[in-house]
């Protein structure tokens, strides 16, 4: 989906989409910024199209797409995941929510101070801005977002940050210099698979808890 403007914005069209159908089949408030990760991800990959049709730069569109890419989705996923989960799974997520307050502190801080450089690179975009200690706070980027998505308890959210973990291994090896761009494409694609949880309903081992249901339509009592 990084390989060109059209592949972007085809891409990112069909699964905002799917967001906005995942909006719409939630079930409980609570849910929304996991129901609606996909139009976050869809969106990213149309402001990328908009890199693409800039021939990268340091343009607004290349410092959109970090914005996102960056400070954004370490927090997004972090806290979506700890407000969706029930209760009694909740203590070990805030780590990574910590985590993602922290790392997407630094970044914002990076993003305000140096420009960020879009380089088209052949059928991917690399993209740069300097930031101290970088292996340090790329994992806790990752703790953010992957480690959420896996500890969080619930069965589809775990598959979701399975499936993740394995393309960030994949992009790392094919695409090392353009992993930020590549990975964030792999990502907005596998975010269809929130569609699957957001149909069956969130579950997992101590997901469900009192009020944790809502029935659409209200259940009325019979005799």
């Amino acid at each position: 989906m990084c390989w060109s403007a059209t592949a972007d914005l085809a891409a990112g069209t069909v699964i905002t989409a799917v967001g906005v159908v995942c909006v719409l089949r939630m079930r409980r408030a609570r849910d929304l910024p996991v129901a609606a990760l996909p139009v976050l991800l869809g969106a990213h990959q149309l402001v990328e199209a908009a890199v693409w049709n800039a021939g990268g730069g340091c343009g607004p569109a290349s410092t959109a797409w970090a914005v996102i890419a960056l400070p954004v989705l370490p927090v997004w996923v972090a806290f979506g995941v700890l407000l969706a989960a029930a209760p009694g799974a909740r203590r070990v997520l805030w780590g990574p929510a910590a985590a993602g307050l922290a790392t997407a502190a630094v970044l914002a801080y990076c993003l305000a101070t140096r420009p960020v450089d879009a380089e088209v690179r052949g059928h991917t975009i690399g993209y740069g801005v300097a930031v101290p200690y970088a292996p340090l706070v790329v994992a806790g980027y990752l703790f953010a977002t992957l480690g959420a998505l896996l500890l969080s308890g619930d069965r589809g959210l775990r598959l979701l940050g399975a499936v993740l973990a394995a393309g960030a291994v994949v992009c790392a090896a094919l695409w090392r210099l353009e992993f930020a761009s590549t990975w964030c494409a792999f990502a907005a694609a596998a975010s269809v698979l929130v569609l699957g949880w957001v149909r069956r309903g969130p579950g997992g081992p101590g997901r469900a808890g009192p009020g944790d249901h809502w029935f659409w339509p209200p259940r009325t009592n019979s005799r």
